[in-house]
């Protein structure tokens, strides 16, 4: 089983991701195991605060590293938990892509930490050392998108999660380029036709045809991901007289 702790101040922003889709199914299937916990539960103030103004001035609120160190000792203290991969949703981290999502997914227990305000105490780096991972290049208001976006990715390639395994085997990405299109029920609206390929029932041709789609849609789409798919071209071998 994978155990996923979130560490957010706004649970309840989760509740319609984790509790629905593929994520409630992998937690029914007893697969995965999701915990939202409030990073307020962890403070020492009686009013429950966990930021506070940031040293040398500034705008914003930085979030205390104190409470984090508790919650993230306490999580990695519970059965199962110990030691968890711990990881900070930040713009400063590392691109999170299909590879990360794979590698991730085969953890035993991981802990999220969501940011929020102008971040967190950069002792919360240092001493707890955590996997940095960033979704994209822009700036969001708190972590628990990413996290959101984090779990969903990993949660999907736990074995056994979803119904038929091979689906991910052409996905987008997992073979370092873009899936091909697909096709349904109708044969034909508004005058575009479903290829004609996909009805033939020459499974070898169809294969074909998807390989090739899959490969003009990288080359057109995500020039960037072609080019890293791109076999390197050898020399010809020189005859030695």
């Amino acid at each position: 089983m994978l155990n996923v702790d979130v560490v957010t101040l706004f649970p309840e922003m989760f509740g319609g991701v984790v509790g629905s889709s593929i994520l409630r199914i992998a937690q029914d299937k007893g697969l995965v195991r999701i915990q939202l916990v409030n990073l307020r539960e962890f403070s020492a103030d009686k009013h429950r605060k966990v930021d506070a103004p940031p040293y040398g001035g500034g705008p914003g609120m930085v979030i205390q590293v104190e409470p984090v160190l508790r919650a993230v000792d306490e999580l990695r203290a519970r059965p199962g938990h110990k030691g968890a991969r711990l990881i900070l949703l930040t713009p400063a981290g590392r691109r999170f892509d299909q590879a990360a999502a794979w590698e991730l997914s085969k953890e035993k227990s991981l802990i999220l930490l969501c940011g929020h305000y102008e971040g967190f105490d950069e002792r919360v780096r240092t001493l707890l050392k955590p996997d940095e991972i960033s979704i994209g290049d822009y700036v969001l208001t708190g972590g628990e998108i990413p996290a959101m976006a984090l779990v969903d990715a990993v949660v999907r390639l736990v074995p056994g999660v979803l119904g038929s395994p091979e689906s991910l085997k052409e996905e987008s990405f997992t073979s370092g380029g873009l899936e091909y299109p697909h096709y349904t029920r109708p044969a034909e609206i508004r005058g575009e036709r479903v290829p004609e390929i996909l009805v033939s029932g020459n499974h070898a041709k169809v294969a074909e045809w998807r390989s090739e789609q899959a490969a003009d849609r990288t080359r057109a789409r995500r020039p960037d991901l072609a080019r890293k798919r791109a076999p390197e071209k050898r020399k010809p071998k020189q005859n030695r007289v």
